[in-house]
């Protein structure tokens, strides 16, 4: 900057002043600053200056997967609203490890982001607690952090989806439903399960519920042990897109109805189309990201607990009958 104002022939703190576009600058001698950078070849170096102003410009992402769908959506968003503040995003994947989630935290404060927004992994999180007494503050979405901390949470009606899917089914004419579901330690399989359950009331049977990961053989045994039962069931609930693609996979043409949450890609174009409970990604990094950015902006109100809601998209393949 010096060597800009040597150039331009004026003080430092007017070649600041055009640099930064403050007013009170003659239109003539800021012409004459802006040749002189152009020439030299000047760029203003933001990392020093938001330093300055004690902030990082970075905030830090923590997410399940940046592979799933889902949560590239929820990328996506947050990047879009940091992008719109000045800011850059980093972001890094837990892969449902409580311990790796502690260990990009912990990195990401180390580099000093403003800001923070988390999908745990875990259900602890007083490692969080100095960073928020720091000022650092923290927004988690998708999931809720554990009730040592109190902070900005964004969700979506898990079980009220849940509760949507299996009354489409029933309304078809399907009084057998089974669910197929994540790990129930993951709070969104949790709450799914929780609305399959209320929905279903009395006729709730065990015997028709799976929890585990989408892994092909493992689901293949369960849909196969349950097609074995005297009652079997005629449709199924999966807990999310990825479970919803395996067990398209395992019925292999086999006629039960189903209900997924989570829309997907192609899901409109199979025969018949794939009726979802469609959450939005895209709300959810969105709301977080603008909840955050208005922490960073000096709000200090009580923490916000935001459900964002669910809906119903039905295909065809949820009233389906062997």
């Amino acid at each position: 900057m010096k060597d800009v104002a040597s150039a331009a022939g004026v003080a430092l703190k007017t070649v600041s002043r055009v640099v930064n576009g403050e007013p009170g600058v003659n239109p003539a001698t800021a012409d004459r600053v802006r040749s002189a950078i152009e020439s030299l070849g000047y760029s203003r170096n933001e990392s020093a200056r938001v330093l300055r102003r004690g902030r990082t410009a970075t905030v830090g992402l923590v997410i399940e997967d940046i592979a799933d769908p889902f949560y590239s959506g929820v990328g996506r968003a947050v990047e879009h609203v940091a992008i719109r503040h000045g800011c850059l995003l980093l972001s890094g994947s837990s892969g449902e490890d409580p311990v790796r989630e502690r260990e990009l935290v912990r990195t990401f404060c180390a580099r000093r982001v403003d800001g923070l927004i988390v999908v745990p992994a875990g259900d602890d999180h007083s490692y969080l607690r100095p960073e928020l007494d720091a000022g650092t503050p923290a927004v988690f979405v998708d999931r809720p952090p554990g009730p040592e901390i109190d902070v900005d949470t964004v969700l979506a009606d898990n079980a009220g989806g849940a509760v949507l899917a299996v009354e489409h089914l029933r309304a078809s004419g399907h009084r057998r439903v089974a669910f197929f579901g994540d790990s129930p330690a993951i709070f969104t399989a949790a709450e799914r399960l929780r609305g399959y359950r209320a929905a279903l009331g009395g006729r709730f049977d065990p015997r028709l519920v799976a929890m585990r990961g989408p892994e092909l053989t493992g689901l293949r045994a369960d849909l196969d042990r349950m097609l074995a039962l005297d009652d079997p069931p005629t449709a199924v609930f999966t807990g999310n897109g990825r479970l919803t693609v395996t067990t398209l996979r395992v019925l292999d043409g086999r006629r039960l109805a189903l209900v997924g949450f989570d829309d997907f890609e192609l899901a409109d174009l199979l025969t018949p189309g794939v009726s979802v409970v469609a959450q939005d990604p895209s709300g959810l990094g969105r709301v977080a990201g603008e909840l955050l950015f208005r922490r960073l902006s000096g709000d200090t109100g009580p923490s916000e607990h935001v459900q964002l809601p669910v809906r119903l998209i039905p295909r065809g393949s949820g009233e389906l009958h062997p």
